[in-house]
């Protein structure tokens, strides 16, 4: 196994707070195709009983990049970036994030296998408000490929 065992369990750094934009979850929203005017229109949102536009559920992939980041340049981790594929991702939500939430996230490994020559990592990036509030986990399993025979 290619990936440092001794990952497991580690936990890294809270990230840098992360301010959510009204323009950037516009902006996610429309490519990804997520039309619901709470998504776009403030109005909407606040008659949907939010306090700006609401983030598509798949939006916190923005801010778990920035832990992704944390364990793949970690100098003992062992990761080949260039053999990195992702293999599954999801979202396990307290609630929506909204435009203007300010929140940071801490990445934690939560598991390490190999399979058929590959190594898989799977980590929780949990996401919360600057004040501690629970908004969002997501779970992430990257895959590195092993070397080729």
């Amino acid at each position: 196994m290619s990936v440092n065992p001794e990952l497991l369990d580690t936990v890294f750094e809270p990230t840098e707070p992360y301010v959510v934009g009204r323009e950037k979850v516009r902006e996610f929203s429309s490519a990804v195709f997520a039309t619901a005017p709470i998504h776009h229109d403030v109005d909407a949102a606040i008659a949907g009983g939010y306090s700006d536009v609401v983030a598509p559920p798949t939006f916190p992939i923005v801010i778990q990049e920035k832990t992704l980041h944390q364990l793949l340049s970690h100098p003992g981790a062992g990761i080949d970036f260039s053999r990195v594929v992702h293999g599954d991702q999801k979202f396990d939500y307290q609630r929506p994030l909204v435009a203007g939430d300010e929140v940071v996230a801490t990445i934690r490994v939560t598991k390490i296998q190999s399979l058929g020559g590959h190594t898989m990592v799977t980590s929780e990036s949990t996401i919360t408000t600057t004040a501690g509030e629970p908004v969002v986990v997501a779970t992430s399993t990257l895959v590195i490929r092993g070397e080729e025979s």
